[in-house]
């Protein structure tokens, strides 16, 4: 169902550093380190002095940092919602200030990495820098599709931002940040993919070498692989349903008329069967307070003690084992969870239902005379 997408992101940077992170990135990429010798000795009696000649190189740029999910679980979002986000961090770890490439996707992740199953993907997916640091997507204000100038030991939040899909069957949309390294040194534009140092050549002193140094395998299973100046997060998109699919089929069957016992007919006198199936076709979302309300048609009465739910039946069964509710509006004797009442004013059956299971039914009846 799903494609990995890779979508490089360009645009106006702002600078974005928030927080700092504990770690010690040691010297500054192209810092220089000399160091000279001196030397005391004597010739004929007098003490003389000279130098050795100065020893130059200048410290390599040890490229490394982190990008972890900036939250807990799964963003909660609703059907149709637009600019729902995933919280990220990024923190700098280089021995210098760096910019960094935000590549947001998603992707149907089935090898356990994230729990439950991938079902939908978002639409117009972006990624995000928290300008002013409250930790919200803020449309308008966050508008920096990478971060820039992101010191040694500094952090960026991040955010990966979609649109809902406007379908009730949506349950899981799994998504990553996927952060590629970057040069800096230049502010307000997006600097190069850092290329790294062909390992197998001597150090060249007087030239700042890059080493990749992100020694992990945080997406291995997407082709991230240790050392390679890249590194993934994973979060996603679980839906809280606002609504569900939800239907009522209402039978009615004849069911004696005191004249023939194998087919009865609907004649004045005979008892008529009122069957309703609740249906809930939404998959992992219950729906709750489920009320049938019915008015009993002109020309006919209502039996007493003839309302019943329970579970759906079989073979042509209204119930498979339903229990009888009580006529009146008093339901403290009942156990079952079922509540019912008949309205002799209105002539209205009301028929109370505490939860109807995602992709489960729910049967209930009554009985009428026909007058």
């Amino acid at each position: 169902m799903h494609r990995t997408r890779a979508i490089l992101l360009s645009g106006t940077a702002l600078l974005a550093s928030a927080g700092t992170a504990h770690a010690d990135t040691g010297s500054a990429a192209g810092t220089t380190i000399s160091n000279t010798a001196s030397v005391s000795y004597t010739v004929n009696g007098t003490p003389q002095t000279t130098n050795s000649t100065t020893s130059s190189f200048v410290v390599d740029r040890k490229a490394n940092f982190t990008v972890t999910l900036d939250q807990s679980g799964f963003t909660q979002g609703t059907v149709n919602q637009q600019n729902v986000f995933v919280k990220f961090k990024v923190t700098n770890t280089t021995n210098g200030t760096q910019d960094f490439i935000l590549d947001p996707d998603q992707q149907n992740i089935s090898l356990g990495i994230l729990p439950g199953t991938d079902n939908f993907d978002l639409t117009g997916l972006k990624a995000y820098v928290d300008k002013n640091g409250n930790g919200v997507y803020d449309p308008g204000v966050d508008t920096a599709e990478y971060i820039d100038e992101l010191a040694p030991d500094a952090s960026a939040t991040v955010f990966l931002v979609g649109n809902v899909p406007n379908s009730q069957s949506i349950n899981l949309a799994f998504t990553s940040m996927h952060v590629t390294i970057a040069a800096g040194g230049t502010a307000n534009s997006l600097g190069s993919a850092l290329v790294a140092t062909d390992l197998n050549l001597a150090n060249a002193d007087n030239t700042i070498d890059i080493v990749f140094a992100d020694d992990d395998s945080d997406a291995a299973y997407l082709g991230d692989i240790a050392r390679n100046g890249q590194g993934r997060a994973y979060g996603g998109i679980q839906i809280t349903a606002n609504n569900v699919s939800l239907s009522v089929t209402k039978t009615a069957a004849v069911i004696s008329d005191g004249v023939n016992a194998l087919l009865p007919k609907a004649l004045p006198g005979a008892e008529v069967q009122y069957c309703f199936v609740v249906h809930n076709a939404t998959a992992n979302t219950a729906a709750t307070s489920v009320v049938l309300n019915d008015v009993i048609p002109a020309n006919t009465t209502y039996v007493p003690g003839s309302i019943s739910l329970g579970p759906v039946g079989i073979l042509g069964a209204c119930l498979l084992t339903g229990t009888t509710e009580d006529d009146d509006d008093s339901d403290s004797g009942e156990s079952d969870g079922y509540t019912a009442s008949f309205n002799g004013t209105s002539k209205t059956v009301t028929m109370n239902i505490p939860t109807v299971a995602g992709g489960a039914s729910v049967g209930a009846l009554f009985h009428v005379k026909i007058n």
